[in-house]
């Protein structure tokens, strides 16, 4: 049992249970009902208070890794809203979920479909199949060439950090998009395997075709680290696992091998389908990042073992539904790669 949990082991589940009734109620209610539960609705309930607690925070940087399929899945307009209400910082994603989100920024969209569907029929049908949501090729097609001409703007004498490159597509997208909203926000977004997404295709077309940008992904462990080194307290909510979490986890032991370390992540969110005894990432324990240093060991930590397309809605209702809003969201300033960070709009 870990010190996150104190304050509920004495409790009558059983006798609390009974609080949850039918009837109206705020979906913030119904979280904070949760909370009094065992198991994982429990847990759904005690991360939306921790999330609250961040928020209330004077000083704080709250970083979000994104994994999986989360933009096909419906979430993009979720997790825009989170940018844009500044209720997370700076966001670290696969790219697979900035290109269905810049899909969506030209207009391409994802259905609903059958699972069960033959899938040769599909593909003969130019048909892409995540699951139950289908996606026109022909559609995604037009964003690998729309990332080809993007690509084709820039300067090939100078590399890029995967920052700087979504802030430009950014500019192009509409503010309901992740791109878009982050833009415009002022939230950095790093995608550190930029290459293992259609994003990456696009610039394979640029390149042969002779405009050879280059992407400098240790300049981004370098940009992300300098955000967690001079953050006065960090906070973590990975949606999934995977690279977005490891990513925004090692920036501790950079800071730690640089002589400036803070201490672990203060705050820690984790919404996941995979458990920790297969050793993996991204069901490991937070607990397990005290070993390394990446979260403190008086940290609030909540994971909740739960589908994130189920648990975030939730979420985020509720969080909209507080009566908590930042004073102070951490501003960036970037000149020739060093970082000035300063809390509030002063």
């Amino acid at each position: 049992m870990t010190g996150n949990d104190h304050d509920h082991r004495f409790r009558d589940v059983d006798k609390l249970a009974t609080t949850i009734k039918m009837g109206g109620r705020s979906v913030r209610r119904l979280a904070t009902d949760m909370s009094n539960l065992g198991f994982q609705a429990g847990q759904l309930g005690r991360s939306v208070d921790a999330w609250e607690r961040m928020l209330a925070e004077e000083e704080i940087t709250i970083f979000m890794g994104l994994a999986g399929a989360m933009v096909p899945a419906g979430l993009r307009e979720i997790i825009s809203h989170l940018i844009s209400e500044r209720m997370v910082d700076c966001l670290v994603s696969t790219g697979a979920n900035l290109f269905h989100d810049l899909c969506e920024g030209l207009g391409v969209v994802h259905y609903r479909g059958d699972p069960a569907a033959d899938d040769g029929d599909l593909r003969e049908e130019g048909i892409d199949r995540i699951f139950d949501v289908y996606v026109s090729e022909a559609g995604l097609q037009r964003g690998d060439r729309y990332v080809a001409e993007f690509v084709k703007t820039l300067d090939p004498g100078r590399g890029y950090s995967s920052r700087e490159m979504m802030e430009m597509l950014g500019e192009r997208m509409p503010a309901a998009t992740i791109l878009g909203s982050a833009r415009r926000a002022g939230v950095p977004i790093y995608v550190p395997a930029l290459s293992d997404s259609s994003i990456g295709i696009g610039m394979v077309l640029a390149w042969r075709e002779g405009h050879r940008v280059v992407v400098d992904q240790i300049r981004d462990v370098d940009e992300i680290s300098q955000i967690t080194e001079k953050s006065s307290q960090t906070g973590v909510i990975f949606v999934g696992g995977g690279v977005p979490k490891n990513f925004i986890q090692q920036t501790k032991v950079v800071a730690d091998l640089s002589g400036r370390y803070r201490g672990g992540h203060n705050y820690a969110i984790q919404y996941t389908i995979d458990p920790p005894h297969f050793g993996g990432l991204s069901g490991c324990t937070f607990s397990e990042g005290v070993s390394w240093g990446k979260i403190s060991k008086e940290a609030r930590m909540i994971q909740v073992f739960v589908d994130a397309t189920i648990a975030l809605p939730i979420v985020v209702h509720a969080l909209d539904e507080s009566p908590i809003r930042r004073r102070k969201p951490p501003r960036y300033a970037w000149e020739e790669g060093d970082l000035t960070l300063r809390y509030g709009d002063s």
